[in-house]
């Protein structure tokens, strides 16, 4: 089976070997730094007496409050004239998290996004829009460098403008998009609205992610562009995308450990999870020169999917993510993640693309209302029916996360939209 490169198609004895080798190369890189040098003398850690990958539990969790803490530039390997590139999450002067990398990260990364895409079935032959914001977000440079490196057209469309990213779309007969999954159903309704059909578009291939979201909007999101869409996993912290992508099999996304050290954790005691658990994804970068992340806590809730995947390829497989360690809604006693709301209105064909939970305080008590938007075909001025849609939804929520909703239906492209990441929580208790 060919695929981007021979580390694709490790075996388990080559990765662990690899992982051992580029552990210890790590270590010794974060031993350089102004943080790590304090942190590991601070606990009296020798990180030569890290001898293999199981070893990694000795070692201390980062988190993002202690890039916070090093900003700007503590955790540095080398001098900052090293490094060619620098990018930032959001946040004002002094909270900001700042990822540095050199020429050798930058093309480290490029290879790692080819190789996703490669093992989806994009080729060179093919047409690339970028649909992603560009600048100090990395999603959208991480991609984009991944398609030129493996010889595609690309186009740079940026985030926003529905209009023109049809436009581009039908006019280069684009065959390979990467969108967020929550834009991509908004898009769809614009394309229905200016008469753009799936005929008059050639998209085969979209890699979605950047947000949660459930197996069902993958689903939906493939029925309306008519292609296959592959969920990929990324953060700022490790670079951006590339870090884990789904195969042509699509059960579960193939985390590189020949670059990354993935580990899922207990998100209270910071224990490993028993195989197959649900937990906190923890990594390790192996090859990153700069700023290398010993054990990041990700905050992200997933788990290990069991078992060899068919494609052949052995990296480990990290299931959906389900959401963030610190989304859950504590609501009348009940945790609540804003997934298991999504995955139930997925499932109803009335219901449209958008969707928002408020969280409200009547009196001394909590509430939860979810504002649906309805299908236009299904939006109708008989009040029995619109009533019957809207206990159906609030039955089949109460059934998902044990409490009783109250379900506000409103009209299709009435709900804010986002050209990011979609806001699916507002909490208005104070």
């Amino acid at each position: 089976m060919k695929g981007y490169c021979q580390e694709e198609f490790f075996t388990r004895s080559e990765l662990d070997t690899v992982q051992k080798i580029r552990l210890k190369g790590a270590l010794e890189r974060a031993a350089r730094s102004e943080f790590y040098s304090h942190r590991f003398a601070e606990m009296g850690l020798d990180p030569s007496a890290i001898q293999s990958a199981a070893d990694v539990v000795k070692l201390p969790f980062t988190t993002k409050d202690d890039l916070r803490s090093a900003y700007p530039s503590r955790m540095l390997t080398r001098p900052v004239t090293d490094m060619i590139r620098l990018h930032a999450s959001s946040g004002t002067t002094g909270s900001a998290t700042v990822i540095y990398y050199t020429r050798n990260d930058v093309d480290c990364w490029a290879d790692l996004m080819a190789r996703c895409m490669h093992m989806v079935g994009v080729r060179p032959e093919d047409t690339f829009q970028n649909i992603a914001g560009y600048g100090l977000f990395t999603g959208g440079l991480g991609i984009h460098y991944g398609a030129e490196r493996l010889g595609c057209l690309t186009i740079p469309a940026g985030a926003g403008n529905s209009k023109r990213q049809l436009k581009l779309l039908q006019d280069f007969q684009v065959s390979v998009v990467h969108i967020i999954p929550s834009y991509a159903l908004h898009l769809s309704t614009v394309k229905e609205e200016l008469g753009y059909t799936r005929d008059k578009l050639n998209l085969r291939v979209a890699l979605i992610g950047a947000e949660p979201h459930t197996e069902a909007m993958r689903r939906r999101i493939e029925e309306v562009y008519g292609l296959k869409a592959y969920n990929s996993y990324g953060l700022s912290e490790m670079n951006g995308p590339g870090v884990a992508f789904e195969c042509l099999e699509q059960n579960g996304m193939h985390i590189w450990e020949d670059a990354y050290l993935p580990e899922i954790v207990n998100p209270e005691t910071g224990e490993h999870v028993p195989e197959g658990e649900v937990g906190e994804l923890v990594i390790t970068t192996l090859c990153r020169e700069g700023m290398p992340l010993i054990r990041y806590r990700t905050k992200d809730l997933t788990r290990f999917v069991q078992g060899d995947c068919p494609c052949g390829r052995r990296h480990r497989r990290l299931d959906r993510i389900l959401g963030r360690a610190d989304d859950m809604i504590i609501i009348k006693g009940v945790n609540i993640y804003p997934m298991q709301v999504e995955n139930v209105l997925m499932s109803i064909p009335e219901v449209g693309q958008n969707y928002l939970i408020v969280l409200e305080r009547e009196g001394y008590l909590d509430q939860m209302r979810v504002k649906v938007e309805v299908k236009d075909e299904f939006f109708v001025e008989d009040m029995r029916e619109l009533k019957g849609l809207q206990n159906r939804i609030s039955a089949k929520l109460r059934d998902e996360i044990l409490i009783t909703a109250r379900i506000d239906l409103v009209e299709q492209n009435s709900l804010p939209k986002s050209e990011g990441k979609a806001q699916r929580v507002l909490d208005l208790r104070t």
